[in-house]
């Protein structure tokens, strides 16, 4: 069977900009700024649980769940992380980090329908995705020492 590419999936694309490649995830940031909300989309065709990965590959998207949050707390700070795979709306498989505050349009329930999305004001969300891949850079330099 001959390689199939990978695609992001337009909803995702749609509902997110690049921040950063890992080695297995793209990492996007949600359009929402209601919270710092990062997604990790495993650049492999054709999955949709995280049981689909090899297991090698399930290890290191638990790494790299690790370097979002440690660039998320040292960029934006948070109170809570929330990990979350649905999938229920976008079957691709990704992964949602999401910074929570006590106070946030949610806290402290979940993120999904709590609020009506917020959209960034004009460079703000590119800044941001800016300043978490700088984190996610050092994290990934750190890690590495």
């Amino acid at each position: 069977m001959p390689d199939v590419p990978f695609h992001l999936d337009p909803q995702l694309e749609r509902d997110s900009i690049p921040v950063s490649d890992l080695t297995l995830s793209a990492v996007r940031l949600m359009g929402d700024a209601n919270y710092t909300w990062l997604l990790l989309v495993p650049r492999r065709p054709g999955l949709v649980e995280i049981l689909d990965l090899p297991r090698h590959d399930r290890v290191q998207l638990m790494d790299e769940i690790g370097l979002a949050g440690e660039a998320l707390k040292a960029a934006v700070g948070f109170d809570k992380l929330n990990v979350a795979a649905l999938g229920n709306s976008v079957r691709q498989l990704h992964v949602h980090v999401i910074a929570r505050r006590r106070g946030d349009p949610a806290w402290p329930r979940p993120v999904w329908g709590a609020a009506p999305a917020r959209s960034y004001g004009a460079g703000e969300a590119e800044t941001l995705a800016a300043r978490i891949a700088a984190r996610l850079t050092v994290t990934r330099i750190g890690a590495a020492t």
